[in-house]
């Protein structure tokens, strides 16, 4: 999971009908009629017939790596537009655009309405229950790593040979309980296929900025292979790549000839249409 583009975004008519939606759910009473009413206006909203979220689903996709890949797991196609705070808890974000992002059923599912929040110090789920009262969570900072709004990888680390996450952070500190609680919600390391694919990724990646290497120093057409390691899916396992090199032989030998490889803006500001 990688920061996500802040600078991507509907256009202004499309922002200002989510508003308009938004009001709705606020103007429909106390916070019981508001839950209900985020529900029913959601349902009715996010249709292929309705032109503002055709224009969220565009913004979305821009910001997914590979071929509309899932902006948490990076694998699966993202086809479910994510209340990041869930709305069945927060129906005063449910049409907050910054409350947004593209992901897959296998992601999303799973998390559902599960949420936590840091309440006075303490890791607390707020989910709701069945029989639970219908009442706002209690008031917190959230434990879920928001992509959209800070850089996961100040929270997590992916191992480059077992292709699981871990903590940079000690046990126990907030920062490594927000990335746990992030990969046990999300699922990131107990999928099987997804420790295969980022596996995948790596050797794809590899042939890649090798082949990179050869290009540039020949001569060659190097447009096509950066759009290639840009368009990649798994843009976490290039992120580690960059911020491992030195540690890994395969690594230090590929970046030590590519040192601008390892800039993190290196795809970013490559000309690479």
């Amino acid at each position: 999971m990688i920061r996500l583009d802040e600078g991507i975004a509907p256009d202004r008519a499309t922002l200002d009908a989510l508003n308009r939606y938004q009001q709705e759910v606020t103007d429909s009473g106390e916070y019981p009629e508001q839950v209900a009413k985020a529900k029913e206006r959601f349902s009715a909203y996010n249709k292929k017939s309705n032109a503002v979220f055709s224009a969220v689903k565009a913004a979305l996709t821009a910001m997914c790596s590979g071929a509309r890949r899932c902006c948490y797991c990076e694998d699966a196609p993202a086809d479910e537009v994510e209340h990041i705070w869930p709305k069945d808890l927060y129906p005063e974000r449910v049409f907050l655009w910054e409350n947004y992002l593209y992901a897959c059923g296998p992601c999303n599912g799973p998390k559902s309405n599960g949420f936590a929040v840091f309440h006075q110090g303490v890791l607390q789920s707020v989910a709701r229950k069945k029989d639970d009262p219908l009442e706002p969570p209690v008031f917190g900072d959230p434990a879920l790593i928001d992509p959209r709004q800070e850089d996961p990888l100040e929270y997590l680390i992916l191992d480059l040979r077992t292709w699981q996450f871990g903590a940079p952070h000690p046990t126990g500190t907030r920062e490594e309980q927000r990335a746990r609680y992030t990969w046990e919600l999300l699922h990131l390391n107990d999928r099987d296929y997804l420790l295969q694919a980022r596996e995948e990724a790596y050797e794809s990646y590899l042939a890649l900025l090798e082949k990179y290497i050869i290009r540039r120093d020949t001569g060659g057409e190097i447009k096509a292979t950066l759009r290639a390691l840009r368009r990649r899916s798994h843009p976490t396992v290039w992120r580690e790549m960059q911020r491992q090199w030195d540690k890994y032989d395969e690594l230090r030998a590929l970046f030590e000839q590519a040192p601008e490889a390892r800039d993190i803006n290196f795809l970013r500001t490559t000309d690479t249409a």
